[in-house]
């Protein structure tokens, strides 16, 4: 799925609006804001459009820019985390003390999470 924060992002630094956006794509200015708000999937052409005009990969539209090894598994396996969840996880390591119950236990640790925000 489109990270529709990130095509947003890459609209706006390169100065375009929705609408001119979408007339460079052949799509409507209420098809970009669906795709900006993830209620609406561009099709495999329209992303490679996106790269063009916008400049950028992908992999940064899909959120698919970190491979991450998963190293305890005994069989390898590739993984890919989005920039923003790397950072979120580089956060939650500088409080080690929330890193290490969040982390402790996983399961119980996003059950707080959920409690906590409701």
């Amino acid at each position: 799925m489109l990270k529709g924060n990130r095509l947003k992002e890459a609209r706006i630094k390169k100065g375009l609006t929705q609408e001119t956006l979408g007339d460079l794509v052949g799509v409507g200015k209420s098809a970009i804001c669906c795709y900006e708000k993830e209620t609406r999937n561009p099709s495999l052409e329209t992303i490679i459009e996106f790269m063009h005009i916008l400049g950028v990969t992908s992999d940064y539209l899909l959120g698919t820019d970190n491979l991450i090894k998963v190293v305890d598994a005994e069989t390898p396996e590739y993984r890919t985390m989005t920039k923003e969840e790397v950072t979120f996880i580089n956060e939650l390591r500088k409080d080690k003390l929330v890193y290490e119950i969040l982390f402790e236990d996983p399961k119980r640790g996003s059950e707080l999470v959920k409690k906590r925000i409701g």
